[in-house]
């Protein structure tokens, strides 16, 4: 009987950590997924309820984690990742990157496992490059109110090459760019779900300034492709994954209109603190390192997650 390798994810029950566990499975691996249900939920990962290769323990990585037997790759996907979440729990969302990501390096360094960090374009702030490369080093306002997310990932960023110069451990940092895709929540903030829950329900779609703002929207299933490829390379600095094509928020707002058929009008709010004006990764590097690109398009990813949450919303109405 061969050898299974052990994967532990942490924020498993999460948008990113739940389809990161099912690709982890389907490549052979067992899989350990930690999470304290803060902003995960259960039903993302019910579907591998006595799956003999999947276990779940509930536990914050804030505190210490202790796991008995061999561990070979360690994903580190635990953080509140949406506006609403980190200002909301400021402290629980720097602990998680700073603390958590401390506790998460120490059982790689105990196991001798390969360690891979979710870092973020927030990372790049409101970015004064663009399209942002790796090289860029960010334009954050540490004390804002986004500081509290934008900051711990910078933090565990800095943790996390430390350790790989200090222990020689082998570690990798993924700077993920806007992702979307079933499972999201529909009330995390971000503008995916909150467009498309806004549209299906007939309410107003909600604009934050006069959306010239743009974002580059990734499918979950390249996003996903794009860290399991780093997660096998001997790269250790940090790699953008993302996908290039970029769009305004008020085109991307009627094109939700568009395919909803919704006819509800869009309503303009004022701009959050420090909100990022432009956002779009330069993935010249993930092309050459890891032959990777995105391959879903926007017109194919955003279909299915539409009906993503229909179908949540026909379940739980």
């Amino acid at each position: 009987m061969s050898y299974k390798k052990t994967a532990v994810v942490t924020g498993a029950a999460g948008f990113l950590g739940s389809h990161l566990s099912d690709l982890l499975l389907a490549k052979g691996y067992k899989v350990i997924g930690l999470d304290n249900l803060i902003t995960g939920n259960v039903r993302n990962i019910e579907h591998l309820a006595g799956n003999a290769d999947f276990e779940f323990i509930k536990h914050d990585v804030t505190k210490f984690i202790f796991l008995p037997g061999k561990v070979d790759l360690i994903f580190h996907f635990a953080s509140p990742a949406s506006p609403i979440d980190y200002l909301q729990i400021p402290i629980q969302t720097l602990k998680v990157s700073s603390l958590g990501t401390h506790n998460a390096l120490g059982l790689a360094k105990e196991k001798g496992a390969t360690f891979l960090i979710a870092s973020t374009s927030e990372c790049y702030g409101d970015p004064l490059e663009h399209p942002q490369k790796e090289t860029y080093w960010g334009n954050v306002n540490p004390i804002g109110p986004r500081g509290c997310y934008d900051e711990a990932k910078r933090f565990a960023e800095a943790i996390t090459m430390a350790y790989h110069r200090f222990h020689k451990l082998d570690t990798k940092i993924v700077r993920i760019f806007n992702t979307y895709g079933p499972r999201m929540r529909l009330d995390d903030g971000r503008v995916v779900p909150a467009f498309i829950g806004q549209a299906l329900q007939g309410r107003p779609l909600t604009l934050f300034g006069d959306g010239s703002q743009t974002r580059s929207f990734c499918y979950v299933s390249d996003l996903l492709d794009g860290i399991y490829r780093l997660s096998q390379s001997d790269y250790h600095e940090p790699v953008n994954i993302g996908n290039p094509a970029e769009m305004t928020v008020l085109e991307f707002a009627k094109r939700i209109q568009a395919i909803t058929g919704c006819a509800s009008p869009i309503e303009c709010k004022p701009l959050p603190t420090d909100d990022p004006k432009q956002r779009r990764p330069d993935i010249s590097l993930a092309k050459k390192l890891l032959g990777w690109e995105p391959k879903v398009s926007f017109d194919e990813g955003i279909p299915q997650t539409i009906a993503y949450f229909r179908n949540f919303l026909s379940i739980n109405s």
